[in-house]
């Protein structure tokens, strides 16, 4: 078995690869990453690509078809990846998130690829009603990151078929340690926050709805996706990846770090515009199609987890939110010292912009 995991070298990617290393043992694991944020590892005991076969360095938007040779599944992680980014780089977004993910599914269906898994988000439903959002829920994308997954899914699903079964995960809000940690996601602030000032500040009011999935379950879930057979679930799918017990309103996900850190104070900003980003999620057809591949981790495990790995690292910025653990502020650190462009490409390796080069690790 070959798997071709893009966007290997980010927040997810790890966890995904270390999975996917354990289940396939024998397998050949290909990872395809543009590496904007290699260098961002965190309490990694050793290098995470080290547990593939090979690494190769490019860009999605000009990926060639020659990557996918032999390969049997496609994991595609490869996407900017939260709000703030897609705000700035709105063009970008839709042409990395949406374009290039069809145009890799195309080449992954006439290559003879059989599962092409993609990492897809509850944040598609927008502003919701307080009914839990199904698969069959009217979709509400408020943001262009959530308007790429719409965008791509559309246009994956009439690709299904003919021996290429495509599955779309539909994420709830990622949170838990990684080897590459991200603290631009709202559980993984509220500890980070804890742990250096003893305070959280919700920015917003406090009320709105977050489904919420451990890194480490999002690789459990791929593990099940690449592997599934059109007879469970049909040719497409686009399923919600997650668990019941994790919908939480913001509020009580900061209450719950203060609850598991005494001495946290916790204070919602009640003047605070509302966020219409909010949802609850059914995730019964996910329980019911992989329940051996179900989220294992707790909401209380994770910040004990998120705790004891920022303590391991001697985490004491308080300032974290213009540090390079968050991702924008790579992106703009990698823009201001010239080694990307407008377009997000890196200016230094003609072979990123060009075509992709291939390289081992």
């Amino acid at each position: 078995m070959k798997i071709l995991i893009t966007g290997n070298m980010g927040y997810v990617g790890p966890g995904v690869v270390e999975r996917l290393r354990a289940a396939h043992p024998g397998a050949t694991l290909v990872g395809y990453d543009m590496a904007y944020f290699a260098s961002c590892l965190t309490d990694a005991p050793i290098l995470p690509e080290s547990r593939l076969d090979m690494q190769l360095y490019g860009d999605v938007r000009r990926m060639p078809a020659e990557v996918l040779a032999g390969v049997d599944a496609v994991v595609h992680l490869a996407a900017i990846s939260n709000d703030p980014m897609g705000k700035k780089f709105e063009d970008v977004t839709m042409e990395v998130n949406y374009k290039s993910s069809v145009r890799i599914a195309e080449m992954a269906k006439a290559a003879g690829v059989k599962n092409f898994v993609f990492a897809s988000s509850c944040s598609m439903y927008g502003a919701a009603e307080e009914m839990a959002k199904t698969e069959d829920s009217t979709l509400n994308p408020l943001t262009a990151y959530a308007r790429s997954k719409v965008a791509t899914e559309k246009e994956l699903q009439p690709l299904a078929g003919q021996g290429f079964t495509v599955t779309s995960l539909r994420f709830a809000t990622a949170c838990g340690m990684s080897n590459r940690l991200r603290l631009d996601l709202v559980l993984n602030d509220f500890v980070a926050s804890a742990v250096t000032t003893g305070k959280i500040n919700i920015l917003s009011d406090g009320t709105p709805w977050r489904p919420l999935i451990h890194v480490r379950d999002m690789a459990r879930a791929i593990e099940w996706a690449v592997a599934r057979e059109p007879s469970n679930g049909g040719e497409f799918l686009a399923v919600n990846t997650g668990s019941n017990e994790w919908n939480y309103q913001v509020y009580e996900l900061a209450n719950a770090v203060a609850e598991a850190m005494p001495g946290v104070d916790v204070a919602v900003n009640r003047d605070a515009a509302p966020d219409k980003r909010s949802y609850k999620v059914n995730f019964d057809l996910f329980q019911q199609l992989a329940p051996n591949h179900q989220p294992a981790y707790s909401l209380s495990q994770t910040i004990q987890e998120l705790h004891a790995g920022l303590q391991a690292m001697e985490f004491k910025d308080g300032d974290f939110r213009n540090s390079q653990l968050m991702r924008l502020m790579i992106l703009n650190h990698l823009q201001d010292t010239g080694m990307i462009n407008a377009q997000l490409q890196w200016k230094h390796n003609r072979a990123a912009i060009a075509a992709a080069e291939l390289e081992t690790v």
